[in-house]
């Protein structure tokens, strides 16, 4: 009990040195930041000068009905090659994109294993897994995204992998 009722005393005495030192370091901080301001922009016209140089964009776009400025320079536009499309094949896109369901079968999706689940599906005709495999399908087994949730790929790309896929299962 007694060292509660020291402590008790001693409380404002430390409240009072934590005060002082607060006091302390805001005056320094005032007193500092008076000495260490620089120049002022807004009455230096050479300094304004020198910055505004230094930041000003080196170009500009013209919009369409602009006039060049006299003196200003016209960059034409850089010719763009050809973007080369390249198909990957169906070895590829199943590697790439299918494996991740029909692989291990999530979602219902048939695996390469079980050629048991693809016969029904097979029997349906080609234009039907095509169809199913592009636009997506929904069936009591589960759940086929539209081009197996790759939407990147080219229909061909997606008919390619169909067919890879087949092949596997048939062999």
């Amino acid at each position: 009990m007694a060292q509660d009722q020291k402590l008790i005393d001693k409380g404002p005495f430390a409240v009072a040195i934590l005060a002082a030192i607060a006091v302390a370091f805001a005056v320094l901080g005032v007193t500092l930041t008076s000495y260490m301001k620089g120049p002022d922009i807004r009455e230096d016209a050479e300094l304004r000068a020198s910055i505004e140089d230094r930041i000003r964009p080196f170009g500009r776009v013209k919009l369409p009905g602009e006039e060049l400025a006299p003196g200003e320079l016209q960059v034409d536009e850089m010719p763009q090659a050809d973007p080369v499309a390249t198909l990957l094949t169906g070895p590829q896109v199943f590697n790439e994109a299918c494996i991740a369901c029909h692989g291990t079968g999530i979602g219902g999706a048939p695996t390469l294993e079980d050629s048991a689940t693809w016969e029904p599906r097979i029997a349906q005709g080609m234009n039907t897994l095509y169809l199913h495999a592009l636009e997506g399908y929904t069936g009591s087994a589960g759940y086929m995204p539209p081009k197996g949730a790759r939407l990147d790929l080219s229909d061909q790309e997606i008919s390619d992998a169909v067919d890879y896929m087949l092949s596997q299962v048939t062999n």
